[in-house]
């Protein structure tokens, strides 16, 4: 299926794109025609695939017509205004961005929840991938909406870094290294020093008063269990990590339902890690758990003694992986699955 395929990555010298490649390359698609698209700026250099290096194209002057699949991470004004021309030439567009996530038209997808919504994607069709703090609270609390039903969500979500793209990394390094040499700091990527510290707001303030990355949790989820009864009650906080965000959720469930019920749920859901050793040393983490792999992973799973139907978790995953590289790779093979099925029946 691989070798058939032809695939533009949009935003390839970004973290993100850069992930997209080390994954497509090693889930079998190294040897599929891999067109790498960036900004004019990136002109001349190139990025790593597998066991080779590509040359960086121009978006801007990039034929799609002969691309059957385009996973865009370059931004929402880059996908505003390259998407509809990628679709329109016929190719298969998963988004990364906020452009189209709210868009009643373009399905929201992540796949081992609402991977029904692939099935007979036809071409020039554009499906969202969703905020990578959505992602993995949905990978945790959907096995448990789908035996109870999920009446409110309370969350607080302790986002990395790396959220904010290159420019946050390397400001928490910098940062980081001058607290370390008793040097003033200067902030610039975040409103606030981010070394050692914890900034209670990502992205812009709304006029409830909640952040818009607080808002699109509640947003997204409804859109992706298709359920708008559900409340969601975030606080989003960026913290002196580089990879992997760590939510802290607290939900009601409609129905009771009882935790042997759903310790097996969210065992048996795929792509998600549940670790019960009560063991301090064993609980997951951003850093120990996470960083660099493509499983969800929830600890701390209990009964909330407040509620009666209450249920806390931590869950925690990598935002630039599952919360994003891997979440449009699995849409893409999604799709392409099932085209190619349909074609031998």
């Amino acid at each position: 299926m691989a070798r058939e395929l032809n695939i533009a990555v949009v935003g390839a010298t970004g973290a993100v794109g850069a992930a997209m490649l080390s994954i497509l390359a090693e889930r079998g698609f190294a040897d599929a025609t891999i067109h790498a698209l960036a900004s004019e700026r990136s002109l001349g250099k190139t990025v790593d695939f597998g066991q080779r290096s590509l040359a960086v194209d121009v978006l801007d002057d990039f034929d799609f017509e002969t691309v059957d699949f385009a996973l865009f991470s370059a931004g929402a004004n880059t996908s505003l205004q390259h998407v509809p021309r990628a679709s329109a030439a016929g190719c298969i567009v998963i988004d990364n961005t906020s452009a189209f996530r709210l868009d009643e038209e373009i399905p929201l997808v992540v796949p081992e929840v609402n991977g029904d919504l692939l099935e007979d994607v036809p071409a020039g069709a554009v499906i969202s991938n969703p905020n990578c703090s959505t992602i993995q609270m949905l990978m945790a609390i959907a096995p448990i909406h789908a035996i109870a039903g999920i009446d409110r969500i309370n969350v607080a979500t302790y986002q990395s870094v790396s959220g904010a793209g290159q420019k946050g990394m390397e400001e928490l390094a910098q940062q980081t290294m001058a607290r370390l040499s008793f040097k003033d700091v200067e902030p610039s990527a975040f409103a606030q020093p981010i070394a050692f510290n914890a900034i209670p707001v990502i992205d812009t303030m709304q006029d409830n008063e909640y952040t818009r990355e607080e808002m699109k949790l509640h947003w997204e989820t409804r859109k992706i269990l298709r359920d708008e009864r559900i409340g969601v009650n975030a606080t989003a906080v960026r913290v002196p990590v580089f990879f992997g965000h760590s939510e802290a959720v607290h939900l009601e469930t409609r129905e009771d339902v009882g935790m042997d019920e759903v310790r097996a749920a969210l065992s048996r859901a795929p792509g998600l890690e549940l670790v019960g050793d009560e063991d301090p040393a064993n609980q997951v983490t951003a850093v120990t758990h996470a960083a660099g792999k493509d499983a969800v992973y929830v600890s701390r799973l209990r009964r909330d003694h407040s509620h009666p139907r209450g249920i806390n978790l931590w869950v925690v995953g990598d935002n630039v992986r599952k919360g994003a590289a891997l979440n449009a790779v699995q849409i893409m093979e999604a799709v392409a699955l099932t085209k190619k099925m349909s074609l031998e029946t």
